[in-house]
């Protein structure tokens, strides 16, 4: 590594940025958890263990530093690979902990009633979620906001530009927030049976391998900006760093959706085996 790259990786790796509204929002929504926390536990104990207070707050503290932490300047001037680590934080890991933590009752005691009551009575509000929420519209919603920012492009834009940058993190959230609904089912309305959970579930992770696929095994590089970088961090070359980018993507889709997968197919088959214990009813 030469001198101009030394300086840059030893600056960069204090490049934490103060984000208010990433920050405060994080704050308001641990607050919110622990208040609904508080509620339910003094209701129904067993509904709000202990547990639930360190998935969320992890998935919160994951998130918040995805966002503000050297990660984000690395990502967007330097190497894929980290800004892929970033996305896969904010979308899928983060995201998943949180659902995770609110599951069941909490979901409904998440939100201050002050609050949850207004929002409940807003016709156009509940419309929409309930739209958003049908798992056609929940994966192409995901689907359309992962690959369309992966078009050279876009992506391009999103590195240049604050306000598309910020369009590509917020979607990306939203189509984490939304498949992860699906999988996890969080509220238990059961949009889908637990096999059809399944499958969706199927669904996300070969959609997201695909096209770690083609980011891990394209013989050039994709991104003009990154291949064009003179300081390369790490000393890694633009297409070792995209090929890093591709199996960052892989490995955690791995972890993260391939983990909900066993888990779902571990239910379907105690169901069914609790299925065919039951006794035939009498003619």
């Amino acid at each position: 590594m030469d001198g101009g790259a030394l300086l840059a990786s030893e600056n960069l790796w204090r490049a934490w940025s103060f984000q208010p509204v990433v920050i405060g929002g994080g704050l308001v929504a641990i607050a919110f958890f622990l208040h609904g926390w508080t509620r339910l536990r003094r209701r129904r104990a067993d509904l709000a263990p202990w547990t639930r207070i360190p998935l969320f707050v992890a998935g919160v503290v994951i998130t918040v530093i995805a966002i503000v932490s050297p990660i984000d300047r690395i990502g967007e001037s330097y190497l894929q690979s980290a800004h892929m680590l970033q996305h896969v934080l904010i979308a899928d890991l983060g995201i998943a902990l949180t659902i995770v933590a609110v599951r069941g009752p909490l979901t409904v005691f998440f939100l201050p009633r002050d609050l949850l009551v207004p929002l409940a009575r807003m016709q156009w509000l509940r419309r929409t979620l309930r739209f958003l929420l049908r798992p056609g519209v929940s994966y192409g919603v995901w689907v359309i906001a992962l690959l369309a920012w992966h078009v050279p492009q876009f992506y391009e834009a999103a590195l240049h530009l604050w306000l598309w940058h910020d369009l590509m993190h917020l979607s990306f959230i939203l189509g984490g927030i939304l498949v992860w609904t699906q999988i996890i089912d969080p509220s238990r309305h059961e949009r889908l049976t637990l096999g059809e959970r399944l499958g969706f579930t199927a669904l996300v992770f070969w959609t997201g391998q695909i096209l770690a696929y083609v980011i891990l095994f394209d013989y050039r590089p994709l991104f003009p900006s990154y291949a064009d970088q003179p300081v390369r961090l790490l000393g890694l070359s633009p297409l070792t760093d995209q090929k890093v980018a591709g199996l960052v993507m892989m490995v955690e889709q791995v972890l993260t959706v391939g983990l909900a997968f066993v888990l779902l197919l571990r239910a379907n088959q105690r169901r069914r085996a609790q299925l065919l214990e039951l006794p035939a009813e009498p003619a």
